[in-house]
């Protein structure tokens, strides 16, 4: 089964949100003192994420990416990871994380298949790296990162340029990377940060990043995927490559084949979009799947044609939303 949106895109990634907490308490992120956290009990269960995780399967589904928050801080994470890799027309189940915490399960990531790591970090500079998580956990996340590329995982840095804080890191990460096979992708700053600071331009928008990345490297675009949101280029003489997500400039809206389901059980069809329904009572009030499938198809029938468009719907409050309740 294909499940096809009423602009014609199919969809057939879901971003699945397992906690809005997080460990880190980045600036860009949410304010210094965090956000509510909403009570566990509003969270889905382990068994209701595997249970929305089949229904979206049977759907037509076949990449899972689980996100939050920090994804390692929900202490039963590898119960639905051990779930997933057993599901069948499940083809690609990724994480991304901040790397602070997965140490521990990386040998039996590596058992269950699931190679596919990305880890938000947007500095190789100590004290830049602390100033923006406004945490102490630098070397754990570097040693973390190196173990995941040694032994042999799928490594995608994700690294959001921010203004005036760690945009002299661009290159360097670039240099440091180079000896290994690791894709670091520079995201634009997007406004999901609890309210702490609005805009409506961005100065490291993705035509700047490459032009910084000109001034000192050479390098070809890559031929990416048609659903790809990173532009990608190789470096002459890197074993890495780079890619540039347009996340604010919202390029790739015209191939996007992802939904979003938060850990509330929220469905969101675009980042900037509102949420269009929430699972978590339809699955706890019915035994079987046929309303939590029709939400679905009618959600999926129903979905704004740009990020622009999306953003039209709650124009006001939107940046109030922080990027760990939405699910990244």
């Amino acid at each position: 089964m294909a499940l096809i949106d009423n602009h014609g895109r199919k969809i057939n990634y879901l971003r699945l949100a397992v906690t809005d907490r997080c460990n880190l308490r980045c600036n860009y992120c949410m304010p210094a003192e965090g956000i509510n956290f909403v009570k566990n009990d509003k969270l889905l269960s382990i068994p209701e994420l595997e249970r929305v995780s089949k229904a979206l399967v049977n759907l037509g589904i076949d990449k899972i990416r689980i996100t939050g928050g920090e994804p390692f801080v929900r202490k039963d994470l590898m119960v639905l990871l051990r779930s997933l890799s057993k599901m069948e027309g499940l083809n690609d189940i990724s994480v991304t994380t901040n790397a602070t915490l997965i140490g521990p399960y990386i040998d039996e990531l590596k058992e269950l298949g699931i190679r596919n790591i990305n880890v938000s970090l947007d500095s190789i500079n100590r004290e830049t790296f602390e100033r923006i998580t406004r945490r102490k956990q630098f070397d754990t996340v570097h040693n973390n990162l190196i173990r995941l590329i040694t032994e042999g995982f799928n490594v995608r840095i994700n690294f959001i340029v921010l203004d005036g804080q760690n945009e002299q890191d661009i290159l360097p990460i670039l240099d440091v990377m180079k000896h290994y096979k690791v894709s670091v992708r520079f995201l634009e700053e997007m406004p999901f940060n609890g309210g702490s600071k609005n805009f409506s331009t961005i100065k490291w928008n993705y035509k700047a990043i490459l032009d910084h990345v000109a001034t000192k490297y050479e390098f070809e675009k890559l031929v990416s995927p048609a659903t790809s949101t990173s532009i990608n280029y190789q470096i002459k003489g890197h074993q890495s490559t780079f890619g540039i997500i347009p996340s604010f400039s919202r390029t790739f809206c015209g191939t996007c084949n992802r939904l979003r389901v938060t850990a509330t059980g929220d469905v969101i069809t675009c980042l900037y979009g509102k949420p269009k329904a929430n699972l978590r009572d339809i699955v706890r009030a019915n035994e079987n799947d046929d309303e939590m499938n029709s939400v679905i198809l009618n959600t999926i029938g129903s979905r704004a044609k740009t990020g622009f468009e999306a953003q039209d719907e709650h124009a006001k409050t939107i940046f109030d939303n922080s990027m760990t309740s939405i699910g990244g």
